[in-house]
Order: structure tokens, then sequence, then C-alpha cells
């Protein structure tokens, strides 16, 4: 089946504007100071931020977002277009063992999974391309609106801003909306939610400040929050527990790969016991990273399932997603032709970007063109049917930042644009805006932040690996 995609947005011109602006007239002071000054930012981001927000103008940002939530529709959908409905096939198709499949099932069985996610993109220079779609409640980025905060003190922005109508979302206020929706059928009225944000002990021993810090801001948004790991919570009564203090949510941030641990699983149990006794709510849902699985990019991407889809569908897939598929014997390629999956990626090395399903925050990714070809073949040939996908490399466009000498720096771009719930998938009446800014319209859009490097050819753009953080502002084109 052919589709054709309409043409994407053409890329905002805001960032030239501002450093045009910057050129004219910049006045002494470092334009993330205020970021720098944070205490929580830097504990976040190590003081690695950008001399300058990127910008996304108001048409693409509505085309991003509509073609993420058809995506997110679409990999909800993947169970039974795909698998005959059942969830548990899909588990395993992933990769995931009969112990996380089995927790996974028990607990798409209770309450609602609503979307929440946040998107990592590249602009090629046509339009933005997915690299992956994190669908968990543990996305990190609660404090994306801190970041447009502290660089709006600097006033060059602060007045390029204002002057051209720009706005940012909330993330963290897109996520207790969704978590609101989400698990509306077990909070209480009358009273602010207790809302326990909850990881395993081991992961707690190295993110509990930052979770501290996300449970303290949950006051911002009417929530009182608890920061804990899962061997904290006691059941009396059935309901959870933290310090005497019962807890109407479990906001959850261990993740799928760690249920492989029978210690945690075994902490895990009487908690989904009170959750399919409607004692708590989980936010989210254990399914959620199912959805957000490299491998179910891999099922969309794929050439034996396009008759699966309608032809508006055919063309979100074709405009968001690069060639993707799992590390299987035989493959298509990009135009459709059977291949052998080895000589395939042998002869793309430099085109090629291997993905473990199963992890994340870049780990165990090799780019083909950071390898050697003796040391590409040896991971190719290694992951053939095991949990990986090949994936078409994606090009970023350069995109302009001030530079420390009034210059220009051209940095490549990895966008993290999340989404939520909108209006049509739960209740409420509008995501609000940034400070000041009026209100949104309930499109699902939960704000962003890029992060940037110098290199193009940077297999994995991360703060880890040394990249440098920045927030984003919306608007100027309508």
């Amino acid at each position: 089946m052919t589709t054709s995609s309409p043409p994407q947005p053409p890329r905002s011109r805001l960032g030239h504007a501002y450093r045009e602006q910057l050129a004219r007239h910049a006045p002494p002071g470092h334009p993330a100071a205020a970021a720098r000054e944070s205490a929580a930012l830097t504990l976040a981001y190590r003081n690695r931020f950008l001399s300058g927000p990127a910008f996304l103008g108001e048409t693409e940002r509505r085309t991003v977002v509509d073609d993420l939530h058809t995506a997110y529709g679409l990999l909800r959908s993947l169970p039974e277009r795909v698998f005959g409905g059942s969830v548990t096939a899909l588990a395993a198709a992933v990769g995931l063992d009969p112990r996380q499949s089995a927790l996974i099932t028990r607990s798409a069985r209770t309450g609602a999974l609503l979307p929440l996610g946040r998107a990592d993109l590249h602009h090629d220079g046509t339009g933005f391309r997915l690299l992956e779609f994190n669908i968990t409640s543990a996305l990190g980025g609660f404090e994306n609106a801190d970041i447009n905060r502290a660089m709006l003190a600097y006033p060059p922005l602060e007045d390029f801003v204002r002057r051209h109508g720009l706005r940012y979302r909330d993330t963290l206020g897109c996520m207790v909306r969704t978590m609101y929706a989400e698990c509306a059928a077990v909070l209480p009225s009358g009273r602010a939610p207790v809302v326990a944000v909850v990881d395993t002990a081991e992961n707690f021993a190295v993110v509990g400040p930052r979770l501290r810090v996300f449970a303290a801001k949950l006051a911002d948004h009417g929530v009182e929050g608890i920061a804990c790991d899962l061997g904290e919570l006691r059941y009396p009564g059935g309901r959870p527990t933290v310090a005497g203090r019962a807890v109407d949510v479990v906001f959850r941030y261990f993740l799928a790969e760690d249920l492989t641990d029978p210690a945690t699983a075994e902490l895990l149990e009487p908690l989904l016991v009170a959750v399919e006794r409607g004692r708590v709510g989980l936010f989210s849902r254990l399914d959620a990273e199912l959805y957000g699985n490299k491998g179910t990019l891999a099922m969309l991407s794929d050439e034996r399932h396009r008759d699966l889809f309608d032809a508006a569908e055919l063309a979100c897939i074709d405009r968001l997603l690069p060639w993707t598929r799992y590390v299987r014997p035989h493959t298509t390629d990009p135009g459709g032709a059977r291949a052998g999956m080895l000589s395939y990626a042998l002869a793309h090395r430099q085109e090629l970007i291997l993905k473990p399903t199963l992890l994340h925050g870049g780990n165990g990714i090799t780019a083909g063109w950071e390898a050697d070809a003796a040391e590409w073949e040896r991971k190719v040939a290694s992951a053939m049917d095991g949990p990986y996908v090949l994936q078409h490399r994606v090009r970023p466009a350069a995109e302009p930042f001030p530079g420390d000498d009034g210059g220009v720096r051209e940095l490549f771009l990895n966008w993290g644009v999340y989404v939520g719930v909108r209006d049509a998938d739960g209740e409420g009446e509008g995501e609000g805006e940034g400070e000041g800014e009026g209100e949104g319209d309930g499109d699902g859009y939960g704000g962003g932040f890029v992060r940037a490097s110098p290199d193009p050819a940077a297999g994995v753009v991360s703060v880890g690996s040394g990249a440098e953080v920045g927030c984003v502002f919306h608007g100027g084109d309508r």
C-alpha cells in the first residue's frame, strides 16, 4: 500500500531571530546563571545548561503532538491488531521474561491507562523523526518548567518571549493532570491526595535525592508527595502507608526491567493486591512500558503489518518513524524488498544503530558508524533472534545557539517532547501554559526539553554522555 504524507511544517526560525537579537545587544551575564544557581536543577543536570532555549513554531508543535498521540494509539492497539487481543503475547514478543509478562498482564486488568510519555526525536531538516517513545510514569522532566522560568531571568530572552507571544507547558502539571484522570476512581474528595513516589531500594539509593525534590514539587499542584522505596511501604488493613501516612496513589518510578528480580516481585505483590481491591491507585500501570518498548516501534514499522493500518495511520507512521526492524535472519529493507538481516546490516553499517528493546538511558546501544566493521558484525550476529532492533540512522539538522564569544554555535538536538492526557481522553478544561501566558487547549502537549551535542554523529545524546540541556518555548506563528 502506497501512502503520501502532507508536507511537514517548516522548522521554526525563532532560533535565528533570537540569535540575531543577541548579536545586536547582549548585556553582560550568563543566560543560564539562574539555572546554575538552582540546587534542584543542578542536582538533575550538573550545570550543563545551554546558553539559550530551543523553539517550536506553533504549527510544527501541533503537528508533532498530533502524530505522537496517533502513534500512542497505534501502539496501544497492537495486542488487538497483531496478537488477537493478548497482552501476554505482546509481552513475550518484545522479549519480556515470564515473571515480567505475568505481572504486566495482571496489572493491565486493573484500572485505566491514559496517554503519558516522552518522545525522543531528531529533526532531520524536513520533519521530526521518532527515535524512541518512553511510555511510563518514570519519565523525568518534572523540572522542565523550572528551566524555562530560570532562563526567563535573562532580560533579552524575557523580552524576546514577550514580544513573540511565546509560551511553555509545565511538564509536571501535565503528569499530575494525567494522574488525576487515570486514578480518579480512588482519589479522595475534600483533601489533597497523598502520593508516594516509589522506586526500588537499589534505584532509590541513587535517584532518591531527585525523587525527594519531585515529591516536594507536587505541593505546587495540590498534592502531598512522599518519596520512598518499595520496601518502605506497609499495608495495615490492606492499604499502603509510608511512615504511618495512608497513601492514595503510588507514583511508580521502577520499571519493567526491575521486575526480573524475585525480591522486587515479592515486595510488589501486596501493592498489586491493594490496587486490585481499589485501596490505592498505581500510576502508571505496569503495562505502560510494554507499549513504549523499542520492539513495538519495529512492529509499527514492519512491512508485514502495513495492511493492519488505514491510509491516515500509515501516513503518520511513514512521517514519524525511521525504518526499524527486529534483528532476525530475514527482513525487509527500506524499499520493501526481502533481505538477509546480517548481510543488509553489514552493507549499511554507517546508516544503522543497534538497540536493545529492554534497556533505557542509552544503555546497550551500538551505533554502526561508531563501530569498526568487525565489532559491528559481532554485535549484530550476537543480537540475532534476541531482544534487539536495528533502526535507520536519523541525521539531525544543525540548530543555531548563542556562543559565549557572541558568535554562533551549531548544535545537534535530541528533542524530548512530552505528551499526556488530552481533554478527549480524560476530564479537565485544558492544561495550563507557562506563567501568566493563559490556558492551553488540552491537546495533550506536556512541554519539552532538549539535549544538545556539538557532534552531529553522536550515537547517544544524553546528560551522561556530556550533552547540554535546554528548555523549549513554543508559539510565534499564529
